[in-house]
C-alpha cells in the first residue's frame, strides 16, 4: 500500500453531508453508489473512473461532480497518486433531476467554478466560519445550476429590499447568527440569489459584514474592561482564538494589545 491519508468531517453547515480529503497511492475504489451529490477537485495526480459505464477522468483545473445513485469507481492515473478535496451535497443543493445533465458534463471546465470550491474547502476546514461556508455554497450552487439547468434564471429583481431584510436579521443576530437558508425562508429567496443581492448593495458579502460588525462589538466590549475570553462569547465568535484571528485582521493588533492600550 501508498501513503494514503484521509481526513473526513461533517460541518455544520446546510447542504453539507459531508468534507472528505484523501491522498491515494495504491488505493482504486469499486463500483459504487451515494446517496449524495459528490463535488470533486483534484489538487494533485489525475484520477481515471467509469460513470454510469463511461470512461471519464479529473485533474487539473477541471471540477468532477457525479450525481446521486449513479454507479462509478475510481483509481489513481498517475505513478504518485492523487490528491483530490470532495464535498458531499445533499439534495437541498441540487435536485436529483438533474442526474441525468451531471452524467453528461460530469467534467466541468469552468477556473471560477474550482476557485470557489477551494474557498468553500478553506472556510469549511476553520471553526466558526459556517456564514462564509454557507455564502460560497450558494454561489456555487449557482454556478452548477447555470451549467446543468438551462431552464435556470436569476430571481426577479427585488435587490435592494432583500439586501435590506438581510442586513436586518444580521443585526438582530449579531452574536447568535442566522444561516442563509433560514434569512431565505424567512425572505422569501434563494441564499444564492441573498448572496449576490447583500453583496451587490452594500459592497461586501454576508459573511464579511457580520464579522465587521462583531469586531465592532468586540471593541465596545474591551473598552468596557471585558476579558478577551469573555468578549469572544459574547460577540458571537466560536472561541477566542477566532475573535484572535479576525480582531488582528480588522483593527491591526490583538485584542490583548488593544484592551491593554485603552485609556
Amino acid at each position: 500500500m501508498g501513503d494514503e491519508v484521509v481526513a473526513a468531517w461533517r460541518p455544520r453547515v446546510p447542504g453539507v453531508a459531508e468534507v472528505f480529503h484523501a491522498h491515494f497511492v495504491d488505493h482504486a475504489y469499486p463500483p459504487h453508489v451515494h446517496d449524495v451529490w459528490t463535488l470533486l477537485i483534484v489538487d494533485s495526480g489525475a484520477i481515471r473512473f467509469d460513470l454510469d459505464r463511461h470512461r471519464r477522468g479529473a485533474a487539473g483545473s477541471s471540477v468532477t461532480l457525479l450525481p446521486p445513485l449513479v454507479a462509478h469507481d475510481g483509481r489513481a492515473a498517475t505513478h504518485d497518486g492523487f490528491r483530490k478535496r470532495v464535498v458531499y451535497l445533499d439534495s437541498s443543493v441540487l435536485p436529483p433531476g438533474l442526474a441525468g445533465a451531471a452524467v453528461d458534463a460530469a467534467g466541468l471546465r469552468d477556473a471560477a467554478l474550482r476557485l470557489r470550491i477551494h474557498q468553500l474547502h478553506e472556510a469549511l476546514g476553520r471553526a466558526g466560519e459556517e456564514l462564509e461556508a454557507e455564502s460560497r455554497l450558494a454561489l456555487i450552487r449557482s454556478r452548477l445550476l447555470a451549467h446543468l439547468d438551462r431552464r435556470h434564471r436569476e430571481d426577479p429583481a427585488r435587490p435592494r429590499r432583500l439586501a435590506e431584510g438581510l442586513r436586518e436579521l444580521l443585526e438582530d443576530r449579531l452574536a447568535e447568527g442566522i444561516s442563509l437558508r433560514e434569512a431565505g425562508l424567512l425572505l422569501g429567496s434563494h441564499p444564492g440569489h441573498l448572496v449576490r443581492t447583500f453583496t451587490a448593495t452594500f459592497g461586501l458579502a454576508p459573511h464579511r459584514y457580520l464579522v465587521s460588525r462583531r469586531v465592532e462589538l468586540a471593541r465596545r466590549l474591551l473598552l468596557a474592561g471585558r476579558k478577551p475570553a469573555e468578549v469572544a462569547a459574547e460577540a458571537g465568535f466560536h472561541d477566542q482564538a477566532h475573535l484572535h484571528r479576525h480582531f488582528r485582521r480588522h483593527v491591526g493588533v490583538t485584542p490583548g494589545v488593544f484592551a491593554a492600550g485603552r485609556q
